[in-house]
């Protein structure tokens, strides 16, 4: 098996999934990436057969050329993958280009606009909120006729809370109206008055089958974290509601994905669930390390042998709570690092630096803790973020 990864240095906490698949037998892991050779770990070097370095990941068609160069050398490419939000379109353009298995454009469709998420959780027979595609300011007093206030604006195809609008009034309709481009195809849907947002995220092998199941709470919405500056705090759910695991189960089955990650987000509504968005990939940060973590597991591994037709591996321990809380660099707090560390000796599995590209949304430090216990979970979560 010859499997290409695209961007294999970044993020670096990405970098196990290369290292496991080169350790199975018969698979050749080749890569395509930005960085110069000898910017990458040792242990990454030796992962990689080949690695080809670009001069910009954006330039599909140099990226191509790359492929092409490897597909020569070595031979028809099994899998390519990134695991990457940012670089899902170019992935699926590439495994269409050189006819490889997994995800093509025309299957991304029903997972970048949230416009056709909304038709897919009705198929699966999930609830979801009154929405339609806004293009003019026709559609504008459509929509406003149609839903009516609260409602919240988000582009059709978009990533997390960039770009939304939350819309109570005739005067926040303005407002959008100023800040908008008039090109951007946006989604107006009903607004949900719930600050509890939980997910149904986990890995389906190349079947379909879901081997891999768990799921996350935000402490503060993605819309909270964007408006406010807020720290972002979110952990990893010791047990799943079986209701939800019924609607998540039901909407993989909708999609039809096949040997990938998924993170699904929903809105708590009492005790039922309303679907907000389907991501095809995992959680973003350092939510790998959180599931590994709650679970007792090593997902880089499962992935590699889910990819090789195997399945993961048989889980041992019972899972835990894993809270992931980072802190600002700008703020203020009334416990320092040594607070934490003294106060939750044994708890603290790591301790993580942000990306600077995520810093200003997320914060610069990750705090990463297991526990048994939802009382210490509450307790973790309010003496981390103490402000002064």
């Amino acid at each position: 098996m010859n499997y290409l990864v695209i961007s294999p240095f970044y993020p670096e906490n990405f970098q196990p999934f290369t290292i496991e698949l080169a350790k199975k037998e018969g698979v050749t892991v080749l890569g395509i990436g930005q960085e110069p050779y000898d910017q990458l770990p040792e242990e990454l070097r030796n992962a990689l057969t080949e690695y080809f370095r670009v001069e910009n990941l954006e330039n599909l068609d140099e990226v191509k050329r790359a492929a092409a160069f490897l597909i020569y050398k070595h031979g028809p490419l099994d899998r390519v993958e990134s695991h990457n939000e940012h670089w899902l379109e170019n992935d699926a353009t590439l495994r269409e280009q050189f006819n490889i298995f997994g995800a093509k454009p025309k299957h991304l469709k029903k997972t970048k606009f949230k416009s056709e998420m909304k038709k897919y959780f009705k198929k699966a027979g999930v609830p979801v909120v009154p929405g339609m595609v806004v293009k003019s300011e026709k559609d504008i007093d459509k929509a406003v006729k149609t839903i009516g206030f609260p409602m919240i604006a988000k582009p059709d195809n978009g990533v997390g809370a960039s770009g939304t609008f939350k819309l109570t009034k005739k005067a926040d309709l303005e407002n959008f109206k100023e800040a908008w481009d008039g090109q951007t195809a946006y989604f107006f849907e009903k607004f949900v008055n719930s600050s509890i947002i939980t997910t149904y995220d986990g890995l389906v092998d190349s079947k379909g089958n879901v081997v891999f199941e768990t799921g996350l709470t935000y402490i503060h919405t993605p819309l909270e974290l964007m408006l406010s500056r807020k720290d972002n705090a979110y952990f990893i759910e010791k047990e799943l509601d079986p209701q939800l695991v019924k609607y998540g189960r039901a909407i993989i089955k909708a999609f039809g994905m096949k040997e990938r990650f998924f993170h699904i987000e929903f809105f708590k509504n009492g005790k039922d669930y309303i679907a907000i968005e389907y991501n095809n990939r995992m959680a973003g940060g350092f939510t790998v390390e959180a599931y590994n973590y709650a679970h007792s597991i090593d997902l880089f591994r499962d992935y590699a042998n889910v990819v090789t037709g195997g399945t993961v591996e048989e889980r041992k321990f019972e899972p835990q709570y894993c809270l992931v809380a980072t802190r600002r660099d700008t703020t203020e707090y009334v416990h320092s690092a040594d607070d934490i560390h003294q106060r939750f000796a044994g708890k603290i599995k790591t301790v993580k630096r942000m990306p600077d590209a995520f810093a200003e949304l997320q914060g610069n430090d990750a705090y990463l803790l297991v526990t048994e216990s939802k009382e210490e979970l509450d307790d973790m979560i309010a003496f981390i973020g103490e402000t002064k």
